[in-house]
């Protein structure tokens, strides 16, 4: 059934009457061939992944900013493009780190590659744990000596196969009292899987922003090296009283990351200077280690699918704009910690305010009759107008039963925390999260665009766009929660929590 978004209708009342006739319905314009179609383009393996803070994110970027103009948006970046760029500043291990054991010299990134960044100096005896367990590394760990421990899979506590991060993090504690000189993991030949996990991480090194340009700079790391060495690269040598020498050094850098920014002006003149955000993130895990012969991580779902779906709704309200202007970033980096919306936030490209926030983060899987709205209950609510707005919306277009479950700051998996609306939330803007959830292929090479439901994407679309016009037809923009306060922590289970 034909659903029209009526201009005659007030804030509350629109959301109702949508399926009442007042001109063409602009809904139209969002279509599963339009989506199917630019979510094969963003997410196939030519893009490799749009890793951010490299040029297939850039690629992928410029590719947007054209689909943008395309649909009508007009550029709203800096200087007059659709590109908003950020510095990300970047610390890796150097390649010219030499680390020598047992005798035998090890190409750093190829034989040995440190967990990570770190500037130290070792020259330290070999002590070697007598069993991949913590018990048998603490017995051999002692000041100023270098514990190996042979790499092999355990059960944990709870009698499950521990992953290989948590078997070193319990390693690095159940030494950690005895200060030794650093801890070297060997790694079989017929754990190489387990290698490729972590050499990937050599030429990323770890990521930083300063959006306010307040901050100190960084130092590199110091403390105790933990040293990931593969035992082919030994040659056979033994370890018994052998020595590891190691040379540690860090290398800073900036790389540009990059917002995408597109505007449809508001018809209204005394409220075309407010705002309603539509946000998405298009980056993704770029190309990584290899499982069952794929390492391009796509990241269709995660978020190629709300990236596509900005473009539908950006369609939408090009062809009828709102009183409101509707304002849409396809924020970048956000894999290496929301980075993009973080700079946003506190450098804007528009003029004017921001009245709302819409995010999508994968929408695109799981049961075809189910979503979740995080934002929509408290402690995380910070605007109960726009969740109304939100809920009606729902019913009128899409007909979800919506998930309130991951919205607890209980969640194990601290969901709410882990989008690009955060920092327009904690900046006091009424922010929603529409998200269809994790799944098994969450982070993986499998999140491609074929295995994304185009019919959930189009009514998750649907959805948000439903939300946005409401917005931006409303005679008043919806108000925050006065007493709203967000702040991130763990209780003494590790959950999320407030305070």
């Amino acid at each position: 059934m034909p659903l029209t978004l009526p201009r005659c209708a007030g804030a509350f009342a629109l959301v109702a009457a949508m399926s009442a006739a007042c001109g063409s319905d602009p809904i139209e314009r969002i279509t599963e061939t339009d989506l199917r179609a630019d979510l094969f383009a963003l997410a196939g393996d030519e893009t490799r992944g749009r890793e951010g803070g490299t040029l297939d994110e850039l690629s992928a970027s410029a590719w947007l900013a054209e689909r943008a103009r395309e649909a009508g948006l007009e550029p709203a970046g800096d200087n007059g493009t659709y590109f908003q760029f950020f510095p990300l500043e970047r610390f890796r291990a150097s390649a010219g780190s030499q680390v020598t054991l047992a005798g035998q010299t090890l190409r750093m990134g190829v034989d040995v590659v440190p967990d990570s960044p770190v500037l130290a100096q070792v020259s330290a005896p070999v002590v070697v744990a007598s069993a991949a367990t913590p018990e048998a590394a603490a017995r051999a760990a002692a000041p100023g000596r270098a514990v190996v421990v042979r790499y092999a899979t355990d059960a944990g506590e709870d009698g499950r196969p521990r992953s290989m991060r948590a078997w070193t993090r319990a390693m690095q504690r159940a030494i950690a009292d005895a200060r030794p000189a650093a801890l070297v993991v060997v790694l079989p030949e017929e754990h190489d899987d387990a290698w490729a996990r972590v050499a990937f991480r050599f030429p990323r090194g770890s990521y930083a922003l300063d959006p306010e340009g307040t901050a100190e700079p960084r130092q590199p790391a110091t403390g105790m090296p933990l040293l990931y060495v593969r035992e082919a690269a030994l040659g056979g040598a033994s370890l018994a009283g052998a020595r590891l020498e190691a040379s540690l050094f860090t290398e800073r850098f900036t790389y540009p990351s990059v917002n995408v920014v597109g505007r449809v002006p508001g018809t209204d003149p005394e409220l075309a200077g407010e705002h309603v955000l539509f946000s998405a993130h298009q980056d993704h895990d770029g190309e990584r280690y290899e499982i069952d012969g794929d390492a391009i991580w796509n990241g269709a779902d995660d978020n190629a699918t709300t990236s596509v779906a900005l473009l539908a709704i950006g369609r939408a309200f090009a062809a009828e704009p709102g009183r409101r202007s509707a304002l849409f970033v396809w924020h970048g980096a956000e894999e290496r910690g929301l980075m993009g919306s973080r700079w946003y936030v506190k450098h804007p490209t528009v003029e004017g305010s921001i009245v709302a926030v819409l995010n999508g983060d994968m929408i695109g899987r799981n049961d075809p009759d189910t979503a979740a709205l995080l934002g929509a209950v408290p402690p995380h609510r910070n605007s109960p107008e726009f969740v109304e707005m939100a809920l009606a919306a729902n019913e009128a277009v899409a007909g979800f039963t919506v998930d309130h479950s991951w919205d607890d700051p209980q969640h194990r998996e601290g969901w709410y925390y882990r989008s690009d609306h955060l920092p327009y939330a904690r900046a006091g803007i009424p922010a929603l999260f529409f998200t269809t959830l994790l799944h098994d292929d969450y982070h993986t090479p499998f999140d491609n665009p074929d295995r994304i439901d185009i019919g959930k994407l189009a009514r998750m679309t649907r959805w948000m766009y439903a939300t946005g016009r409401t917005v931006a037809e409303a005679e008043r923009a919806p108000a925050v929660d006065p007493g709203f306060e967000l702040e991130r922590c763990r209780d003494y289970t590790g959950n999320y929590c407030e305070g």
